[in-house]
């Protein structure tokens, strides 16, 4: 009985108890968003990057990373066609040898090889242009990924109320610096 007695008392405590946690702040128009944004950008950034490479990190302004698509593109498309090149030679000469055309020595580039090596060259050439293909193709979808991902990036409030900087510090009984990342949170 008197333990229900202290119930029935705190919860009537904790029923009629009004607490206020937080002050409430009227909003400032200077912590508004002053610039409107435009949902439509990425999804425009992504087309034009899949249109021609590197127009969508122009769109973005992001001049410097346009010379970085354009190279990797350039020498993994050099690297396919330079394999194709040597697999054609390779299976030419073998096809020669299989249909009798060709003894091997007639030939300055290929004839001093033989048939079993002509074979594997034309399994390693096939394999690195197949990689080749591969690779060109994952840098055009990274070219378009890394437009639309920056115009996403492009569109966050970024100010001096969050920040992440290196951090010093002296420790007082050894005298060692201690290194570490401050993150500061202002509001």
């Amino acid at each position: 009985m008197k333990n229900l007695h202290y119930i029935v008392i705190s919860t009537f405590l904790f029923l009629s108890l009004q607490v206020n946690a937080q002050e409430e702040l009227p909003l400032r128009p200077a912590d508004t968003i002053k610039t409107i944004l435009n949902p439509n950008a990425p999804a425009k950034a992504a087309f034009y990057s899949a249109l021609i490479p590197g127009l969508g990190q122009a769109y973005n302004k992001k001049y410097w990373k346009i010379p970085i698509v354009y190279i990797g593109l350039g020498i993994s498309i050099y690297s396919y066609t330079w394999n194709q090149k040597k697999y054609q030679g390779f299976r030419g000469e073998y096809k020669k040898r299989l249909a009798g055309t060709s003894l091997g020595v007639d030939d300055s580039t290929y004839g001093i090889y033989s048939d079993d090596k002509l074979i594997r060259g034309q399994k390693f050439h096939q394999r690195n242009r197949d990689l080749s293909a591969l690779i060109t193709a994952g840098i055009y979808i990274l070219n378009i990924v890394d437009a639309n991902i920056d115009a996403h990036l492009l569109q966050f409030n970024v100010n001096d109320n969050l920040t992440i900087k290196p951090d010093l510090n002296q420790n007082e009984l050894d005298y060692k610096y201690n290194y570490g990342l401050t993150l500061t949170y202002n509001f």
